[in-house]
């Protein structure tokens, strides 16, 4: 299912919930499925950022020509190569053959590999700027977040990131897409799970990309996977500091292997609210 919802006056979601797929990258397990978003800008010029996997996307090209009501599409930008968000670029380019794809120099070498595409591009640096009319789009570089051509976007009039799969999550967007729309808690937990697998080991190129939002104003962040950050974004960007930091949080893990049972018994009273009253002043412990 694809649908469409306003983020601000002139820029839609456009994103679709997956709950067939069974593997995250073949890999992962999805429990609770996966979404794909992409957002799309109707200014004086027009920009669509980033598209969704083409396993649910069916209706996704009539979803981003309603939205365009009869005009054209300018500008695709492409802020992460990965299949799963650019699968749909050679039927776009199709749909729209005027439209001129945004991207860095990486970024260029993978669209001609995957797609054959080789003309009608625009290259970007790292902090290069497009003028859409009422919208001023500034590009920041984030290699190895995590990809080597990943980039963001930074809606300077609304204060807006377009994040790719940073700030990324499991899970299907039920409900709402917003974060004060649904509980965040079942989210976070999907976040971290999604960034621990997906994110974690580049955690030092973490660190690299948040110092260069240090200080940027943000109101709202959207990335390809999961909720949009509109109430709270502060919350998912102290996660990932704390987390490509290392820090630990108050807690303990008991860790164990039984063969016959017997560790598991010893475990479990540990683990017991009747364990933690005698051996622990923690009430955050976790056994795996």
């Amino acid at each position: 299912m694809n649908y469409q919802v306003k983020i601000s006056e002139k820029i839609s979601w456009i994103g679709a919930n997956d709950r067939r797929k069974h593997l995250f990258e073949n890999m992962w397990p999805l429990p609770q499925g996966v979404a794909y978003n992409s957002y799309l800008i109707t200014d004086e010029k027009t920009a669509l950022l980033d598209t969704i996997d083409t396993s649910v996307a069916a209706d996704y090209l009539d979803q981003v020509s309603e939205q365009l009501q009869g005009r054209s599409l300018d500008y695709l930008i492409i802020n992460h190569m990965e299949p799963d968000h650019a699968g749909m670029i050679g039927s776009l380019v199709k749909r729209f053959p005027k439209i001129q794809i945004v991207g860095n120099a990486k970024t260029f070498k993978m669209l001609e590999s995957y797609f054959g595409i080789s003309e009608n591009l625009l290259e970007v640096k790292d902090g290069d700027t497009l003028d859409l009319g009422y919208h001023k789009l500034k590009f920041v570089f984030t290699p190895w977040v995590h990809w080597p051509e990943t980039m963001i976007t930074y809606d300077t009039t609304e204060q807006i990131i377009f994040s790719a799969d940073a700030f990324g999550s499991f899970g299907t967007l039920d409900g709402g897409i917003f974060d004060d729309e649904v509980d965040t808690n079942y989210y976070v937990d999907e976040t971290r799970r999604y960034f621990s697998n997906i994110v974690g080991q580049y955690s030092n190129m973490v660190q690299k990309a948040l110092a260069k939002l240090k200080g940027v104003p943000v109101r709202i962040i959207c990335p390809t996977h999961g909720l949009i950050w509109r109430s709270n974004p502060s919350k998912i960007i102290d996660m990932y500091d704390r987390w490509s930091k290392y820090e630990s949080q108050a807690g303990v893990v008991i860790a164990f292997a039984s063969m016959y049972g017997n560790t598991e018994k010893m475990a479990d009273l540990h683990c017991s609210p009747l364990g933690r009253t005698r051996h622990s002043r923690s009430s955050r412990i976790r056994c795996f």
